[in-house]
């Protein structure tokens, strides 16, 4: 009885080239991760302040990127796509209806703590509480201009406003904080 060998076909070129752009893309990923995974988590943690809620937005906003390849014409093209991505899924996550239908299991004593920020002094706490507790359009404009040093101009783009309108959120937001951290300082 004879049987037939198959003949195993050598990889077309085709598929090498799809392999080896599947390659690059993701070492390009991984640059992209490592160049302003801090930027994106800080924004990601300011937004949902939640350990957990900042974790899977980080994780989608990179996925994201690294699925859809945005073509960028230079850094701060890249950088603002990242931000607005990152905006767009944190604000999907914050306005989740899951959210409004959970239930704690215990009281907050029971509660496993969040890990702790490394913040250098009691005053830096009290300017990230007092951050955390503004509303959305006031907390997104203070942290790209305070935290990611981008100017006006850029804010204005990647929030998709005019300048006038994030200056005019900065000084509200400004008062706002001012006036929280006041109030801090005088129950402490």
């Amino acid at each position: 009885m004879m049987t037939a060998l198959t003949q195993v076909e050598a990889p077309t070129s085709d598929w090498l080239d799809t392999e080896l752009i599947k390659l690059e893309q993701a070492e390009g990923t991984a640059e992209v991760v490592a160049r302003y995974q801090d930027m994106v988590y800080a924004i990601c943690l300011t937004h949902t302040r939640c350990w957990g809620d900042a974790d899977d937005v980080f994780q989608e906003v990179f996925l994201t990127y690294h699925r859809k390849q945005p073509v960028c014409t230079d850094e701060e093209h890249r950088k603002a796509w990242l931000i607005r991505t990152t905006l767009t899924v944190a604000r999907r996550v914050a306005s989740n209806s899951w959210r409004a239908r959970t239930v704690e299991l215990g009281s907050a004593e029971d509660a496993i703590p969040a890990p702790a920020f490394e913040l250098e002094d009691p005053r830096q706490e009290a300017l990230f509480t007092a951050l955390a507790g503004l509303p959305e359009t006031y907390r997104t404009v203070i942290h790209l201009f305070y935290f990611e040093d981008l100017p006006v101009t850029t804010i204005a783009d990647v929030l998709d406003d005019t300048p006038g309108a994030v200056k005019t959120r900065l000084s509200r937001g400004r008062a706002l904080l001012r006036d929280a951290m006041t109030k801090e300082e005088s129950h402490a």
